[in-house]
């Protein structure tokens, strides 16, 4: 609730006789100079000033914005609504969950905790390709994701009827970001707040990195993790620093031949090269009129493959024109268009404000591409795909298995490693004249396979082993389908059909996509090339492509054929698509059947013939390809409102299987004593309303002595496991067979596995321990011996001892992933020192009850002498329960022979708002009790 107006800036919206609050940008000098992205922060800061968190400076410090500045100012971000995968999204819930029955114990109404900004769940991320290239592969695909996932969507079920404020669209309706852009995003918000009808910019926070899609519909959004979302929903600000924002400047039109995948590579080209994490990406200029919606959410879909936290588009006639034809109402749409042009956010592109780097590309000279084998941003023009593949391929083979015929020179550094060789990574593809040769050319290691239904075929190095048109990056632009559409039919004409040896699939982003093929006539000319829907959801592009053929994988792993992967997702990262398969390729839709057709990456679309049609001719890519003007005649006859109104209409009721789950009723949940995916976690065993006061640390031991630049990657449980970890120890000992394990990710919400998982990177590296990679340390409970990080915690515990982490500098980049800091906790550290950290991380540990201390500037444990072996207090802390925040600590390090080492860590609890949350214990208990005095 905003209590400070320090602007004067709350005034009266009337749209066709209907009076909206709104903050006024205008009552702030400055405001008008200000990008399009800058300027839906400050009204957000207008609209949540309270005079603590959000305070008068705040909102000064972002109208006078300094574009060439380096961000150095920290604001409270409040996102208007949340969204979730079900990965991501399920810890979110069984917290919540979790809060109801504390506020139960509490004495409080557990029917009263419910998210406080709406929050929206897209059950996505489980369908796996098992089965393909049949008209029932999308029944037995769904059928599997019921059986493997249970547990898991009785749970969501439960809370889609519990909670209000909170909806699960089911599985099988579509993917999480374009169901967003499609339905979900309002443009505009407006929601009754004290009594009174308010609107604002709709704004949200994800936990799927690329839910910068929506920023192609003018929505400032970007991914999170799950500690961030669980505040946002729960109405408490996201802390970061005003950002540098990159004008990218748009001119000209995309020629015949290129797609918007085509503009999208380029752009991650040109931007990686940039440089932009961390900053703000805004397209403007004439040509940003010439872009179709669709496209620029493709664009903005690309922002993490970039490396910007956003990727956006302004609000323009092109947004209004999408909202309507995806059924949004008149009355919505009238709300846009008059907030966004009475609120400066409607983009005229006769003015040019201020950006901090300027980039520009003009549309009229992209031409077709590719992007492989393993990141988004290596972009190879399509002519010169064949050549760059066999530049490429002697990373991933032996030397024996290519011809000799060809040489090319490579530099005298560029020693060829296998494809975990990250020290080659940035060396792909650079040549040097005078350097030394060695051998490339074309794969030349034949293997013949029989397929036990009598296909007959070999398999060579390069052999397009899966091709899917999947990801809502191009399953959400109706150009790129269609022309695949178009090709596909095409292609059947001519007598073409795919390689009996790649597997092919289609998994669109939403129904109206399969409604669109329909109505157009191509769904059956997709399907004469094998190319079937085999679900709705992201798919190849997560690495939920299923298994290969057994005959087809035996003889890629038993011959070590570097087989490849082209898919029309936003990444291809090494070992991501399939474990079968080395080389991964982005491509546009068209593309992906194109390959499909050749069956191999060594391919010429100009010289090679993808076959011959009936009369014996050879068949070129230049003889199916689309024509431009007939994709766009099909766009206008087959895609249409009803299809949306009609898809989304009943998008929250799902299918008879999600009907007929037997799903938990009441507002708790049931907990299921015997569940290995969903479990009542333990933050708030033993919490009273009362505040515990802050304790100084006494008697603590190091559970991990930490190197510089630990990720979230290294923290976090990510991936499969192995049945000797405690991870899998847990589940053999709950009756979980090895091939049932399943991922980390998909047990997001049992606590016991995740807590086995924290710190168990395979490649971290523990300096308690020399030469010892993984999850293990040294119990000094057991004098010192080699133990798994997990089991030597409990012991800590057990014994009352607590913990520490030390760290080097940059500690917890990466992905902002809530386990890193909830694993942390629960392992029982209760504070981590280090040189500095990561932004998000490092609040996120606040948020969780663990304190983050930096040592003093130019000092370093390595510095200091620290061997991890000493015995630590830390004092100082108590100032907390004052209502002060101590600027140090004092540190004492007592070694084994009874020397210590004393230094002043400086304590990084950088707001009031995370003061707070430190105070409480973190933030879920911050909350609790606030919510709980507000419901008596």
């Amino acid at each position: 609730m905003t209590t400070v107006n320090s602007f004067g800036s709350k005034g009266v919206l009337n749209v066709k006789g209907t009076e909206y609050e709104i903050f006024r940008l205008n009552a702030v000098k400055g405001s008008e100079k200000l990008p399009y992205s800058l300027k839906v922060l400050l009204e957000n800061l207008l609209r949540t000033e309270d005079g603590a968190n959000i305070t008068k400076d705040h909102i000064e410090a972002l109208a006078n914005w300094d574009p060439h500045a380096e961000p150095n100012t920290e604001i409270q971000f409040t996102p208007a609504r949340v969204i979730m995968q079900d990965f991501t999204g399920v810890p979110c819930i069984v917290d919540l969950a979790t809060m109801r029955e504390a506020v139960k114990d509490l004495g409080g109404d557990p029917s009263k905790i419910n998210p406080l900004a709406p929050a929206e769940l897209v059950i996505d991320h489980s369908v796996q390709i098992d089965k393909f290239g049949t008209a029932d592969a999308i029944t037995r695909n769904m059928d599997i994701e019921y059986e493997r996932n249970g547990e898991r969507y009785k749970f969501l079920r439960w809370g889609q009827g519990a909670f209000d404020d909170f909806k699960v669209v089911p599985p099988g309706m579509g993917i999480v970001h374009q169901v967003n852009i499609e339905y979900l995003a309002r443009t505009v918000m407006s929601r009754e707040v004290d009594g009174v009808m308010r609107a604002y910019p709709d704004t949200l926070v994800g936990t799927d990195s690329h839910t910068t899609m929506v920023n192609g519909l003018g929505v400032l959004g970007w991914g999170v993790g799950g500690i961030e979302a669980e505040a946002a929903m729960l109405g408490q600000p996201v802390s970061m620093l005003i950002p540098r924002v990159v004008g990218f400047k748009l001119t000209g039109s995309i020629p015949s031949g290129a797609t918007a995948t085509d503009v999208v590579l380029t752009i991650t080209e040109m931007l990686r090269k940039q440089g932009v994490v961390g900053k703000f990406v805004e397209f403007y200029g004439e040509g940003v009129t010439q872009v179709p919606l669709a496209n620029r959410a493709t664009i903005g879909n690309m922002s993490p493959e970039f490396g910007s936290t956003a990727a956006i588009f302004p609000i323009d006639d092109v947004t209004l024109d999408y909202l309507r034809l995806t059924g949004r109402s008149e009355e919505q749409i009238a709300l846009v268009e008059q907030y966004t042009k009475e609120q400066g956010l409607w983009h005229d592109p006769s003015v040019e404000v201020e950006y901090s780097e300027y980039l520009e590309l003009d549309l009229s000279t992209v031409v077709p591409s590719i992007a492989g084998p393993k990141r988004p941003q290596d972009r190879i023009e399509l002519d010169s795909a064949k050549k760059q593949f066999r530049k490429d391929l002697p990373n991933y083979v032996e030397q024996t298995d290519l011809d000799s015929d060809i040489e090319e020179s490579f530099p005298a550094s560029d020693a060829v490693g296998g494809p975990g060789d990250e020290s080659d990574e940035e060396k792909v593809g650079e040549f040097d004249n005078n350097a030394p040769k060695k051998l490339l050319g074309r794969a030349s290691k034949k293997v013949d396979v029989k397929m036990e239904d009598g296909r007959e075929f070999q398999l060579d190095h390069g052999a397009v082993s899966i091709a899917s048109i999947t990801s809502c990056t191009n399953t959400s632009n109706p150009s790129v389908m269609l022309a695949a559409g178009i090709l596909a039919r095409n292609a059947a004409a001519k007598g073409l059909t795919a390689q009996p040896w790649v597997k092919t699939s289609i998994a669109p982003g939403s129904k109206v996509v399969t409604d669109y093929y329909e109505k157009a006539g191509l769904l059956p000319e997709l399907e004469k090339l094998g190319f079937y829907v085999v679900g709705y959801g992201c798919a190849t592009c997560i690495g939920n492509s299923g298994p290969l053929e057994p005959e087809i994988s035996e003889a890629i792993n038993e011959n070590d054929l570097s087989v490849t992967a082209v898919l029309s997702g936003n990444r291809n990262f090494e070992g991501r698509i399939s474990p079968d398969v080395k080389m991964n390729y982005l491509a546009s839709p068209p593309l992906v059947i194109a390959y499909a057709l050749a069956g191999t990456m060594d391919f010429d679309f100009e010289k090679d013939a993808l076959g011959k049609d009936q009369d014996g001719n050879d068949v070129y890519l230049k003889d199916i390809w689309p024509d431009p003007a007939e994709v766009e005649k099909i766009i206008a006859s087959a895609v249409d409102t009803e299809m949306y109104n009609n898809e989304y209409g009943t998008i929250f009721d799902g299918d008879d299987r999600w009907k007929s789950l037997d799903t938990p009723t009441g507002n708790t949940f049931a907990w299921d004593a015997d569940s290995t995916y969903v479990r009542k976690p333990p933050y708030f065993e033993g919490m009273t309303m009362d505040i515990t006061p802050v304790e100084d640390i006494e008697g603590a031991r190091v559970l991990l002595k930490l190197g510089d630049s630990v990720t979230t990657d290294h923290i976090s449980p990510a991936g499969s496991f192995k049945s000797e970890t405690p991870a899998g120890q847990y589940l053999i000992e709950h009756g979980v067979e090895r091939k049932d394990f399943n991922s980390y990710g998909s047990r997001r919400g049992n606590h016991e596995v995740m807590i086995r998982g924290t710190f168990a990177n395979i490649r971290i590296k523990n300096q308690l321990l020399d030469g010892v990679e993984g999850g293990f340390t040294r119990d000094f409970t057991r004098d010192g011996e080699q133990s798994t990080v997990y089991d030597a915690s409990q012991n800590y515990q057990a014994a009352g001892i607590p913990l520490v982490v030390l760290g080097g500098k940059e500690y917890g980049t990466g992905s902002s992933r809530d386990w890193a800091a909830k694993g942390t906790t629960l392992l029982g550290v209760k504070a981590v020192i280090a040189e500095s950290f990561e932004r998000i991380h490092r609040s996120n540990l606040i948020g969780m009850g663990v304190v983050p201390l930096q040592f003093p500037e130019g000092e370093s444990h390595e510095s200091l002498g620290l061997t991890g072996t000493e015995t630590y207090s830390i004092t100082g802390l108590t100032e907390l329960n004052e209502g002060k925040t101590p600027k140090t600590v004092k540190v004492t390090a007592t070694a084994e022979d009874g020397s210590t080492t004393e230094f002043d860590a400086v304590v990084r609890i950088d707001t009031p708002g995370e003061a707070d949350y430190y105070r409480n214990g973190g933030i879920l208990q911050y909350v609790l009790r606030n919510l709980v005095r507000d419901s008596k």
